[in-house]
């Protein structure tokens, strides 16, 4: 299949696939209103649609592999696109992020993060958020689910080297949670910005979970190397030397 062909058809599925969202964001308002877990209900619905259509639109498989946290857990998740965030969402009972404050007030959408029990961040101030939170969750204000944070704080395309921040570690000690790392390679397939989609199969893992009571440096430690190694993996399998990228990017 030629790239202009590939780039029409990935044209053609973002264009569908926001279509989708604000269909379905619609259509499960009134739900969402009298019950919270239509929030939920109809992000499962859309992301499931999504992975569905990436595969015979654009040639993108998805799987979810490992042990999908069934409890209340925290989970430390390598970002790469959007679409890691889409297969998380739609294998979690209950997913809930850590967000930039300012999508509170996109229309729609800001509802029904509120609502699935996301945890908005001001910039420069997220070690209130993390108390508040913290707070909340001891006071039972926070609903239970899976909070998901990203230990890199952004998305980060394949071969790119970004420090992991202390955030996890905190949420971690605070919480006294289990934490289960997951590594992803989805953005060798779906970039962080642009057009194309690239046909495979883009994983997002889930990775043997960390008790609580690690001390927070042994906890960053253990984070970084299994969740950094597995997705290099992951992307190795997909046909991308993510170590040699990073090399080669220092070397210049």
């Amino acid at each position: 299949m030629s790239g202009a062909v590939q780039w029409l058809r990935s044209l053609f599925f973002v264009g569908q696939m926001y279509f989708a969202m604000f269909f379905l964001a619609i259509f499960y308002t009134p739900i969402m209103l009298v019950d919270r877990r239509g929030a939920t209900w109809g992000v499962h619905c859309y992301c499931r649609y999504v992975r569905w259509s990436a595969r015979w639109m654009v040639g993108l498989k998805t799987e979810v592999r490992g042990e999908v946290p069934q409890r209340e857990v925290l989970v430390a998740s390598k970002h790469q696109s959007f679409l890691d965030i889409i297969l998380l969402c739609s294998v979690l009972p209950r997913p809930k992020f850590i967000m930039k404050k300012e999508l509170m007030w996109a229309p729609i959408l800001g509802q029904y993060a509120l609502r699935m029990g996301c945890v908005p961040v001001d910039r420069g101030k997220r070690a209130q958020a993390v108390q508040k939170m913290v707070s909340d969750v001891a006071s039972g204000a926070q609903r239970p689910g899976q909070l998901v944070i990203y230990p890199q704080g952004t998305r980060v395309a394949p071969g790119a080297a970004m420090p992991y921040k202390v955030g996890s570690a905190v949420l971690y000690r605070e919480l006294g949670q289990t934490c289960v790392p997951a590594a992803t390679n989805v953005g060798v397939f779906w970039p962080r910005k642009g057009i194309l989609r690239k046909p495979g199969v883009g994983v997002i893992e889930f990775l043997p979970p960390i008790p609580p009571g690690l001390v927070p440096q042994a906890f960053m430690a253990r984070l970084e190397e299994v969740v950094e190694a597995r997705s290099d993996a992951l992307m190795l399998e997909a046909g991308y030397d993510a170590p040699a990228a990073r090399a080669a990017g220092a070397a210049r």
